[in-house]
């Protein structure tokens, strides 16, 4: 019974990782109306993820081109400077974006939120 439960015990803790301060560092996901609230409302990065083309067929107002092959620490830091700015991420459908707020998370972002693709976007978008 010991052994079982010391095994239990070493699989728990190799499943559990590291994290700072016991806690694990990621990303939320949101709705597009709470994304598009914290727009109207707040300082926020609005990130694109999608491929130029893509971007220059329509993208949300103000946001900022980051396809997701190109990020890294210094094509990251170039468009976000701050670690813990709100940084709202969005592609076409919301695949692209998850992988990309992942990739954030581990490049030391704090703030990060994904709130899907522009094609279920309600709102404006611009060419």
């Amino acid at each position: 019974m010991k052994r079982i439960l010391c095994i239990v015990t070493a699989a728990l803790l190799l499943l559990s990782g590291c994290s700072d301060n016991g806690a694990e560092i990621s990303y939320l996901q949101i709705s597009q109306e709470e994304a598009k609230n914290m727009m109207d409302t707040q300082a926020v990065v609005v990130l694109d993820v999608r491929e130029q083309e893509e971007y220059d067929a329509g993208h949300i107002p103000g946001a900022v081109l980051l396809p997701l092959g190109e990020i890294n620490q210094d094509t990251a830091a170039a468009v976000i400077p701050a670690k813990d700015a709100t940084v709202l991420v969005y592609c076409r459908s919301g695949n692209r974006s998850k992988t990309a707020c992942a990739a954030l998370v581990n490049l030391g972002y704090t703030n990060v939120y994904e709130f899907g693709g522009i094609n279920d976007w309600p709102y404006d978008t611009e060419p």
